[in-house]
């Protein structure tokens, strides 16, 4: 798993589907349903996905706050 797309198709695997046209707000929820996955105990946190997914989503969400930024 390296983008973001890759997160997406992995999480299609537990049942969710990304269907946010802001991808600010995408990432944010992807990153809530990956937490609330593994709370619910379908994810393992010593998982090797689930620790590249989030560090994915957090680089992500870091460039589209950034974005923002410059923006104002």
């Amino acid at each position: 798993m390296k983008t973001l797309y890759d997160v997406q198709e992995w999480m299609k695997k537990f049942g969710y589907i990304n269907l946010m046209t802001n991808r600010q707000d995408a990432i944010y929820f992807m990153k809530k349903e990956l937490t609330e996955l593994h709370k619910r105990g379908i994810i393992a946190k010593n998982d090797s996905d689930y620790f590249t997914a989030s560090l994915i989503l957090r680089q992500e969400l870091r460039i589209e706050e950034s974005k923002l930024q410059r923006e104002d």
